[in-house]
């Protein structure tokens, strides 16, 4: 028959004339812990601070915590007989700490879900580079119709010369394009909490010569695998979000073929403007040059009298 085992309980009694804050002072330096996790022993409960021990290292255990003022006793430990049908049933395993005196522990981390929610329109949550990418761009695509249609309708009231018109459009618009900027930086939040930085990095946007590039760097840095301060991962990419955001390749691809046929466009006028100027300065018309023609001589006699040697004035 096997050495029956003891434990060591305690309910929250203390011994005579000790007070309560210096017995959980003196069992928080007994058990190298602090004062929030022993306030757990003092619920009224019974609490088993150790089990499985022989009767003198019960004994042992017992005097140094009477020490600390608490009126801890020793029990006998129940013996328990294992059913090999009752092992598929989940039981909860309990490690024992390493030191015989050290603090009670408990599982106190707080359980998160394994993926955020997604909230758009929140400075909350986190999203990832396609989802950032897709999301803008499905803001993008919102607003430029409407951009269009108020386009439309300030040509139209300039052609009717509607001052109370464009006044109301101008303030439609202002509002369109505050509208727009707070939710890109709703976006951008998201993004940078999905990084692990702070929201408030958006202000680096406003920075001269740090805004030109600090969009890109939004985009290109990779977020966290795993949860972080802010909250957990954001779901996997849809179809639909890889989609939206191959779309943003189409439309660079339109934005350089445009410039390239553009910049074509605009090297051959120079091209044709240049060589028109170079012949209109190069060709003379007889209009602008007066040219001096003498008329032919006629006949030998007008030759003659022309070539006639000069008149001697003395033998006259």
């Amino acid at each position: 028959m096997s050495e029956p085992r003891y434990k060591i309980v305690f309910d929250g009694a203390l011994q005579p004339g000790v007070d309560i804050t210096t017995a959980k002072l003196n069992l928080a330096d007994l058990f190298k812990s602090d004062v929030t996790a022993i306030e757990r022993l003092f619920n009224g409960s019974v609490v088993a601070l150790k089990r499985e021990l022989s009767h003198s290292d019960a004994q042992t255990y017992l005097q140094a915590l009477n020490k600390t003022g608490i009126a801890a006793r020793i029990e006998t430990e129940t013996a328990i007989e294992l059913n090999l049908a009752d092992v598929h049933e989940q039981a909860q395993v309990v490690a024992e700490p390493d030191s015989p005196y050290a603090a009670p522990r408990a599982n106190v981390g707080e359980n998160l879900p394994e993926f955020a929610t997604l909230k758009p329109f929140s400075v909350e949550g986190r999203i990832g580079r396609l989802r950032f990418l897709a999301w803008t761009m499905v803001l993008s695509l919102v607003t430029l119709p409407i951009v269009g249609v108020f386009a439309l309708l300030a040509l139209g009231l300039v052609s009717g010369d509607s001052t109370t018109g464009l006044i109301i459009g101008g303030i439609f618009a202002f509002f369109l394009f505050i509208a727009f900027l707070i939710v890109s930086i709703l976006f951008s939040v998201q993004r940078l909490h999905d990084i692990g930085w702070s929201g408030w990095l958006w202000l680096l946007n406003l920075v001269p010569f740090v805004g030109s590039f600090f969009p890109l760097v939004i985009m290109v840095v990779p977020g966290n695998t795993g949860a972080n301060r802010y909250g957990p991962p954001p779901p996997a990419n849809s179809t639909a979000v890889k989609v939206l955001c191959s779309l943003w390749i189409v439309f660079f691809a339109l934005i350089f073929a445009g410039g390239m046929l553009g910049g074509i466009s605009a090297i051959q006028q120079e091209y044709e403007s240049n060589l028109e100027s170079s012949y209109e300065s190069g060709s003379v018309t007889t209009d602008e040059v007066e040219v001096e023609v003498e008329s032919p001589v006629d006949s030998a006699d007008e030759a003659a009298e022309a070539a006639q040697a000069p008149v001697d004035s003395a033998k006259e």
